[in-house]
C-alpha cells in the first residue's frame, strides 16, 4: 500500500477533491430543492439527469480520449463541471438545474475513466488490488467528508456552491501536475446484452434492477430527508450511513462471497434488507432508527454489486469478463434512469417514506427472482467459482475491468497453490 500512495498519491488526492465536490453536490441540491420550492417530482427530474448524462458520457469518452487525449479531457470536463457548479447557485430553476445535472453526470463519467486509466497504468500486477482499495478508499473519504462540509455553511446560499467548484478545480492540481505519463488507452468491446443476459440471466437483472436502487439511493435521499423535515446535521448524517454502510460491510459480505453459493447470499441480503427495511418504515419516528435503515441500504447495495459482477463471472470465460463488466454498467445505468423519477411521483402523491417503500419492492424483487433462478440452474461448485472483488458503483467500466484482472490472477494463484498441496 506504500507503494501505491508513494506513486500514486497525486491521482488519489484528487480523486478525493472529486468525490468531495460531487458528494456535496447531490446532498446540496436535495436541500436546496426544497428551499426553492421544488417538489419531490421535481426534484427527482433534476436527480435523474445526472444518470442520463453518466451513461451518455461512459460511451462518449473513450472516443474523446482516442481523439484528444487523457489530460486535455480531463482538463475540459473537470472545468465544465466546475463551471456547471455554480450555475446551481446563479440560476436555482429546475430545468437549468436538470440540464447542469446531465452536464455534470457526462463531466463525472469522462473524469472517471481519465483518472481510473491512470490508476490501472500505475499499477502493476502485484500492486493492482491494492491500487483498487486505495481508489476506493479515495472515494469513498471524499463523499463521507462532503456531508460534514455541508453542515460548515448556510445551504440557502451560494459558499456551497462555490466550494463545490473550488474542490473540483483544486483537483486538476495534483493530477494534471503529476509525473505519471498519460497511459496508452484502451477498452474492451462490450458483450451483447442478450449474451450476457443468456450467460448470467440473475447477474443481468440484478444490475438492473439493483441501478435503480442505486440511484435512489444516492439522487434521493437527501429529498427524502427535507421531505421528512429533517436538520441539515440530520440529513448529512443520514447520507454518510448510507456510505459508511457500504463500506464497512463490503468486506464481511465478500468473505462470505467466496465461501458459499453466491445466489443464496444475493437472496439472502435482498430479502434481509427489504424485512428491515419494512420495519423499520413502522418505526420511522425515530431518527436513530432512521440512520441505521441507511446503513442497512448501504451495507447491502453496496456490496451487492460487486456480489452480481462476481456472480457473472462464474459464468464466463476469463476473455468475456471484462467486455461483460462494461455491459453490466451499461445495464445498470438504464436502470438508474427511470427510477428517481417514479419514487418522486411517488413521495409526492403518497409521502416520503415512498422513498424506502420502493426500494423494498426492488430489493424484495431480486430476491424473488434470485429465488426463481435457484429452481433454473445448478450453482458453481465454491472452489470453481472467481473470487470476490470490491468495486464501488461509482466506478466505470475502468475499475470492472480492473477488478476482473484481480479476479483472474487471484484464481490462478488459488489453483497454483492447491496443486503445490497436491504434488507435495
Amino acid at each position: 500500500m506504500l507503494y501505491i500512495l508513494k506513486n500514486s498519491w497525486a491521482l488519489l488526492f484528487g480523486i478525493f477533491l472529486l468525490m468531495l465536490g460531487n458528494g456535496l453536490q447531490g446532498t446540496l441540491l436535495g436541500i436546496r430543492g426544497a428551499i426553492e420550492g421544488f417538489s419531490p417530482t421535481t426534484m427527482a427530474w433534476v436527480m435523474s439527469a445526472y444518470y442520463l448524462g453518466f451513461l451518455g458520457g461512459s460511451k462518449f469518452a473513450p472516443t474523446m480520449i482516442a481523439r484528444v487525449g487523457h489530460v486535455r479531457v480531463f482538463a475540459a470536463l473537470a472545468s465544465t463541471v466546475s463551471a456547471a457548479f455554480i450555475i446551481y447557485a446563479v440560476a436555482p430553476d429546475p430545468y437549468i438545474w436538470a440540464a447542469m445535472r446531465f452536464v455534470v453526470g457526462f463531466g463525472f463519467s469522462g473524469v472517471y475513466v481519465v483518472a481510473e486509466s491512470w490508476l490501472n497504468d500505475s499499477a502493476t500486477n502485484e500492486t493492482r488490488g491494492q491500487a483498487l482499495s486505495a481508489y476506493m478508499i479515495a472515494q469513498m473519504t471524499g463523499i463521507v467528508t462532503a456531508q460534514f462540509v455541508m453542515n460548515l455553511a448556510d445551504p440557502s446560499g451560494f459558499v456551497l456552491f462555490a466550494t463545490m467548484s473550488i474542490v473540483v478545480s483544486i483537483s486538476f492540481a495534483p493530477i494534471l501536475l503529476s509525473v505519471s505519463p498519460a497511459p496508452v488507452f484502451q477498452t474492451s468491446t462490450p458483450m451483447g446484452v442478450k449474451q450476457l443476459f443468456n450467460a448470467s440471466p440473475l447477474g443481468f437483472v440484478g444490475s438492473f434492477i439493483l441501478g435503480g436502487v442505486f440511484s435512489i439511493m444516492f439522487g434521493m435521499s437527501a429529498v427524502y430527508g427535507t421531505e421528512m423535515g429533517f436538520a441539515v446535521a440530520q440529513i448529512t448524517t443520514f447520507v454518510g450511513a448510507i456510505y459508511m454502510g457500504s463500506i464497512i460491510l463490503q468486506y464481511p459480505i465478500g468473505w462470505l462471497s467466496d465461501r458459499m453459493d453466491r445466489r443464496v447470499l444475493i437472496i439472502f441480503i435482498t430479502a434481509i434488507a427489504s424485512g428491515l427495511m419494512l420495519i423499520g418504515i413502522l418505526l420511522s419516528e425515530s431518527f436513530s432508527v432512521i440512520l441505521l435503515l441507511g446503513f442497512i441500504i448501504g451495507g447491502s447495495t453496496g456490496p451487492l454489486y460487486s456480489l452480481l459482477i462476481a456472480h457473472t463471472n462464474d459464468y464466463l470465460e476469463h476473455e468475456d469478463m471484462a467486455g461483460a463488466a462494461g455491459t453490466l454498467i451499461f445495464v445498470g445505468g438504464i436502470g438508474a434512469i427511470g427510477a428517481p423519477v417514479f419514487v418522486g411521483y411517488a413521495m409526492t402523491a403518497l409521502g416520503p417514506n415512498s422513498f424506502f417503500h420502493t426500494m423494498i419492492v426492488l430489493m424484495a424483487s431480486i430476491a424473488v427472482y434470485g429465488t426463481f433462478r435457484l429452481t433454473r440452474r445448478v450453482g458453481i461448485r465454491v472452489d470453481d467459482a472467481m473470487s470476490y472483488t470490491a468495486v464501488m458503483p461509482q466506478s466505470t467500466q475502468i475499475v470492472a475491468e480492473i477488478a476482473q484482472e484481480i479476479a483472474i490472477e487471484n484464481e490462478a494463484e488459488a489453483s497454483d497453490l492447491l496443486n503445490s498441496r497436491e504434488k507435495a
